[in-house]
């Protein structure tokens, strides 16, 4: 049988929502986590025969406006949203053409005048295509810094060095999540999830949630082991003439601890690889 994104993803997204959350009443013993099929049926005004068929398979293209129909059912976030549409075939791919390794020399020029912020760019399966100084510096526990998936799950230092560990494996399956949606076909996301699932049972875990999510803005906390707690904003910027392709730039709020370990972290890096 042909794989069921679709219906997975709707299942997943169902058990997600509990009655309280849609104002519904809940009667008697419930037998399912989160909602039933009926009660997306009834929220999405849709038929519940035909909600039924598109999680089992035998319906897979819904219209559009089915698809926000249960996007609003569902209380999907803009992320989500945007992955059913691109499961359910209603939207053109968000990426045209497969996202190049080779990163921009103008780019790399760029990266390396922030000398105390910590900026790099990654492609849609997190690969890190290329690095300042201070996000060196920053990421040192790694060698190499590669993936941020595989740091973040299959490398010793990865649970030490991100503080808050669960959230930013959540975020990291959240984007890569939203990479397969994009492009399914494509070979280096799906090895990649292939070898996280095999090796990391939380990974497989998170995975089977469907929880999609984009990099945007948000904080970040580390504990490095020569620098301690370092809290950090970063900031994601498409990468225009590389469709893909990301920037991300961490920033730590100015005078702050977080500022100072980063230059003492920055200074420290350089005068080693000069030795």
């Amino acid at each position: 049988m042909a794989d069921n994104h679709l219906g997975e993803f709707l299942r997943a997204r169902r058990a997600a929502v509990r009655p309280a959350d849609v104002a519904m009443p809940s009667h008697g013993v419930r037998r399912v986590a989160g909602l039933r099929r009926e009660e997306v049926s009834v929220l999405a005004g849709v038929n519940a025969d035909y909600y039924t068929r598109l999680e089992q398979g035998r319906e897979r293209h819904p219209s559009a406006q089915v698809v926000n129909a249960l996007s609003r059912a569902l209380r999907l976030d803009t992320d989500a949203r945007t992955h059913l549409h691109q499961l359910a075939g209603t939207t053109a791919s968000q990426q045209p053409a497969a996202t190049s390794a080779r990163v921009d020399p103008a780019l790399r020029v760029l990266l390396s005048g922030y000398p105390d912020t910590p900026a790099f760019v990654i492609d849609p399966s997190l690969n890190v295509l290329a690095a300042n100084a201070p996000a060196q510096a920053l990421y040192s526990p790694f060698e190499p810094m590669d993936n941020l998936a595989r740091m973040v799950f299959l490398t010793p230092a990865g649970r030490p060095f991100h503080s808050r560990w669960d959230q930013t494996a959540e975020t990291v399956v959240g984007h890569l999540r939203q990479a397969y949606g994009i492009d399914p076909g494509s070979a280096q996301p799906r090895e990649l999830i292939a070898e996280l699932n095999h090796h990391s049972a939380d990974f497989a875990r998170m995975w089977r949630t469907h929880t999609v999510r984009g990099k945007t803005r948000e904080e970040k906390y580390f504990r490095h082991p020569d620098a301690g707690a370092i809290t950090l904003t970063y900031h994601a910027f498409d990468v225009r003439e590389a469709p893909g392709q990301q920037l991300i730039i961490y920033h730590a709020e100015l005078g702050s601890p977080s500022a100072e370990a980063l230059r003492i972290l920055g200074a420290t890096h350089t005068t080693t690889h000069q030795e």
